[in-house]
This record gives C-alpha cells, structure tokens and sequence, in this order.
C-alpha cells in the first residue's frame, strides 16, 4: 500500500516573490559596484547624460551601458529622465565622491575581490568555523591589509566614511561632555572624537592608533583644527595602552576579535582609566531571540566577520558581560539606539 503523499505547502506569491528579490542580491551588488568603478555616479551627480555620450565618454560598449543604466534606475539609484538620458536619484545619491556621507570607499571595499571570494567560500567557514578569508588568501585579514597599501588605503577611508555619518549620531545621542578628556583607543582617523571635542569644547582628546594609521590620524586632527586639544599616540592594543583618560572608548573594536583576545584588549585599557572614568564600548548589541527585520546590519556584519576573521562577532547584551566580567569591570548602562544606525553605547566601570 503506497503511503499518500504530503500535501504541498502552500506558498503566497509575495513571500516566494521576497525571497527571490533575496537570492538575486548579489546581482545589485555587482551593478552597483561596476557603476562606481565606471565613474557613474560622479559623472551624473546633479547632471543629465545621453548613455550613448556616456559610453564615449568612459570607452564603454554603448548598448551595454544603456541597460546598466536602466537596470540601476529601475532599482531607483538612477532617474531616466527621458529615454535614453540619465542622472543620480537620491538613493544612489551617497555613491558619488561629492556626497556628505558618501559610500564609495565602502562600495568598494565590500565589493572588492578580496571580499568577494571570502563570501564565495562561507560554507568553509561554516563548517569549520575558521576564516574563509584565510581559507582563500592564505593569511589572516589584518596581516593581509598590512601587506597591501592599496587595500588598505580603501579599508581606512571606508571606516572613516562610516565614522564620519555616525559621529553627528553618537554625538547628539550620548553625553559625552561629562568626561574631561578621553581616548580613542582604534580611533583611526579621529573622525568621531574630533565631532566629540567638537561638540564638547571643553574636553581634550587622545587617538591611539597603529603606526600604519597614526599619521592620517594626526594630519585630520589639524586639518580639524583641534591639534591644541587632541594628541595622537600610537602603539598596540595587545600590547598595553600608554594614555591615562577619564574615559577610554574603543567604537567597532570588539567585533573584529574573538572573546579571549577582546578581555587582552579591555584588560590593557583598564589601566589608562582614571579613578572614577568609565569604559565606553560602542557596538551593536544583538537582541536575543533575534527578530526578523531587526539589527539587519548588525546580523549581516556578524557574517561577514565569521568570513572575514573567524573570531570576531557581534554579541548580545549577555555576551558582552561575559568579556567584561573576565576583564575586570562591572557593566553599568547600555543606551539606547544611536539614532539611524544599530549601535548602542555600553559604560562599564573598572572593578
């Protein structure tokens, strides 16, 4: 006797519609990062442009072109304005060189081959829970920046484009003002605590960085005009922090390592923290059960660590307390969302 057969599960047209908008994704990725290496977001910011003008102007096969076009204003980061002429609508807006919070450097980081491959080999990471950067270029991804300049180049100036759209937000949505002087511990180029002493014009200020990044690190502070104010130190976090300040902040540094090397990093900050100063991590903090549509950065960046880094994570507001407890501090407070992005700052006190 044959056994029936399971009824079919019933599908509504929109879910398998969401879900295949889902699984085309790295097809808007890959248009999206040939525009910005063809120069077309510069090229048609705030200007219309034949695509057949276009394709002459940057050697481009001419029908080829048009139908990149037209696939990037369907997606909505173009506008045809008539047939066959096109410009930058608000969404791709962020893509040009010119913008205020520009995306470029970050287009071309997370688009990059490097990353590229890493995210075609994630099953290795899955399955044995290493790097499948590591798996693929044969060393680790901060020893690979380090012996490429112009990756590395394109790294910092993507983090400084993250740092200086997030540096207004974290400025208006934590009171930073209450602590006289504090240090950048992985400050890069000082963008957020330059709009931080800015902000605060009583406070002073101290980066710490490599010395692959100190010296970018020192000409912004000038260029910010707040070299009276800010001093540039550099050295390495495993290694011991040299700066003594009433509060030590460390933004996006926990993510990259995994927990033990995390407690080496915040064991070394203790020192550098005044009787009475506080820790300042600013990170995401994962809700647990995750939600759908909730920390959609956050969970994706978690990822892209695992392919990345293998040790480095987002964690969850338990996770957190776990490195800060081996570290020796207390967790006191972790605010609410920084405005526009997933962050949250958590003060900790040293024990």
């Amino acid at each position: 006797m044959t056994a029936a057969a399971e009824p079919a599960v019933r599908i509504e047209p929109e879910t398998r519609a969401q879900l295949i908008r889902l699984t085309y994704g790295y097809m808007a990725s890959r248009m999206i990062h040939t525009a910005v290496r063809l120069g077309l977001p510069d090229l048609l910011d705030g200007v219309d442009r034949d695509s057949v003008e276009l394709a002459e102007r940057i050697g481009a096969h001419a029908p080829s072109l048009h139908r990149l076009l037209r696939a990037l204003a369907g997606l909505g980061l173009l506008a045809e304005t008539e047939p066959g002429r096109f410009r930058l609508a608000p969404l791709g807006a962020p893509l040009s060189r010119r913008a205020e919070h520009r995306t470029t450097a970050l287009t071309e980081l997370f688009l990059s081959a490097e990353f590229w491959d890493s995210w075609q080999d994630l099953e290795h990471s899955i399955r044995t829970g290493r790097a499948a950067f590591d798996h693929v270029h044969g060393r680790p991804f901060f020893a690979y920046l380090d012996e490429h300049p112009a990756l590395l180049e394109v790294f910092n100036e993507a983090m400084a484009e993250n740092a200086r759209f997030e540096a207004p937000r974290f400025v208006s949505g934590y009171d930073f003002g209450r602590y006289p002087e504090l240090l950048d511990v992985g400050g890069g180029n000082g963008a957020l605590l330059h709009a931080i002493l800015a902000a605060h014009p009583g406070s002073r200020g101290i980066i710490f960085e490599t010395p692959t990044v100190v010296e970018q690190a020192r000409a912004a502070t000038v260029t910010a005009g707040l070299a009276d104010r800010c001093r540039v130190i550099d050295g390495d976090f495993f290694v011991g922090v040299p700066a003594e300040a009433d509060a030590v902040l460390l933004k996006s540094v926990m993510h990259n390592w995994d927990d033990d090397r995390c407690v080496t990093i915040l064991r070394n900050c203790r020192p550098a923290i005044r009787p009475g100063g506080r820790l300042l991590l600013l990170e995401p903090v994962l809700p647990t059960p995750m939600q759908s549509q909730t920390c959609v950065e956050s969970v994706l960046s978690d990822i892209n660590m695992l392919a990345l880094t293998a040790g480095g994570f987002e964690r969850t507001e338990d996770t957190f307390r776990r490195i800060l407890d081996a570290a020796g501090y207390t967790l006191r407070a972790i605010s609410a969302t920084i405005a526009a992005t997933d962050f949250r700052v958590i003060e900790a006190e040293p024990i």
